[in-house]
């Protein structure tokens, strides 16, 4: 298939899924091949990459499952058709609702079970509290085993440990889990360096995209573990969310990628695909348009252009400040651990980028009160001197306690 001819198809496939419905656009998709089959021939539904040194082929486009899949049951059929067919949720995901709405579906079509890479994840980091939470997450899903198996938001390796490791392979041997790992949104590149030398992680979820890949620590980092055969799965690829349009520079980058069929929104995920060493990206799509834009993005097989590329480094570049990197090290420890500004950060992005303004307020009420009361009064200024970003971060830690109130 020539480029001219992926273009058309990918456009194809927008226009009738917007003009007439994805229900319409689904009728042109055959259903996808076995999740862990070689990557599919056919070019109407997401391909696959390996996952690491699994042996195993996940789709390179991920469901995120931050939503209410009980009312969203279409959704999750019409994801299993267009190839969409690795699943991401965790035991805290909707008060518990994400992974229930997962266990309706497979409750419903048990047959899908086994197209599917489930990953889930747990808040607890002890071996007790592991097992209590994965059987809890069997339970709630249907399902006698998950594919990943991941601990929820580690800041440091030291999280983990040899009893960590102990019960990831009893959970193994158990049939309950097929691989164990760890979701990270803070301090991504040190996690990533010091999980390459365990030998016993299986797979990490961290936040990647066009504003983080380019840095020389993280090629680094996400080249260690691909050598040590982790399978590397990539979130938060809006980097901060849409284009704002304030400038001539950001009109010109969303106006050339509508001008060659794809909005800024999709080139960040070509962006991030284009890396070869990172097997999936996961995406919150929690309605029909975003799943139908993201998997259109997906069956494009063309690369972006090096001025596409550049103008994205320079967007990243231009806007740095207006994006937590995720060091949290660095201002946490000029805070003296007062304040912990990644998570806030993240919640400010959960309202703004995602407006979830109701999730963000939980998490962010989820800080202790006496860390809480101090964020108007702290001073800043070291943190904001040490930040790589430049980020004024006194200003949103501010912001975010009007936001949240």
């Amino acid at each position: 298939m020539s480029v001219d001819e992926n273009k058309c198809s990918r456009r194809e496939f927008l226009k009738t899924a917007g003009a007439a419905g994805v229900g319409s656009a689904l009728m042109a998709l055959a259903g996808p091949p076995g999740i862990f089959a070689a990557e599919n021939p056919d070019r109407s539904t997401v391909p696959q990459r390996p996952f690491g040194r699994s042996g195993m082929n996940v789709s390179i486009l991920s469901l995120g499952g931050m939503f209410d899949t009980g009312s969203n049951q279409l959704l999750l059929k019409q994801a299993v058709k267009w190839g969409v067919t690795y699943w991401d949720t965790a035991d805290c995901y909707g008060w518990s609702g994400s992974e229930k709405g997962i266990g309706k579906y497979f409750k419903r079509y048990p047959e899908d079970r086994q197209k599917i890479f489930l990953v889930t994840k747990s808040d607890d980091r002890d071996p007790e509290g592991l097992s209590r939470l994965l059987d809890r997450s069997l339970e709630r899903m249907n399902t006698d085993y998950v594919d990943l198996y991941f601990v929820h938001g580690i800041s440091g390796i030291d999280e983990l440990g040899g009893r960590t490791r102990a019960w990831a392979e009893k959970a193994k041997a158990d049939g309950k889990i097929r691989l164990f790992g760890f979701s990270t949104h803070s301090n991504m590149e040190e996690c990533l360096h010091d999980a390459a030398k365990l030998g016993w992680i299986d797979g990490i979820m961290m936040t990647y995209n066009f504003r983080l890949m380019h840095s020389p620590e993280m090629k680094r980092a996400v080249g260690a573990c691909a050598k040590a055969g982790i399978g590397l799965t990539a979130m938060k690829t809006q980097g901060g969310g849409s284009v704002k349009t304030s400038s001539d520079a950001e009109l010109k980058l969303a106006g050339r990628f509508v001008q060659n069929g794809f909005t800024e929104a999709q080139a960040k995920l070509m962006a991030v695909w284009e890396n070869r060493q990172i097997a999936s990206i996961c995406s919150q799509m929690p309605n029909l348009s975003l799943l139908a834009a993201n998997t259109a993005a997906a069956l494009n097989r063309t690369t972006l252009s090096a001025v596409d590329r550049k103008l994205l480094q320079q967007h990243a570049y231009e806007t740095a400040s207006s994006y937590c990197a995720g060091c949290a090290k660095i201002c946490e420890t000029a805070l003296g651990g007062r304040a912990p500004v990644n998570d806030v950060m993240r919640y400010l992005m959960y309202s703004r980028s995602y407006g979830d303004r109701e999730y963000a307020a939980g998490q962010f009420h989820n800080i202790s009160q006496s860390l809480r009361k101090n964020f108007l009064a702290l001073d800043y200024s070291q943190a904001e001197a040490r930040c790589p970003q430049k980020v004024p971060i006194g200003k949103l830690m501010r912001e975010a306690v009007e936001e949240f109130a």
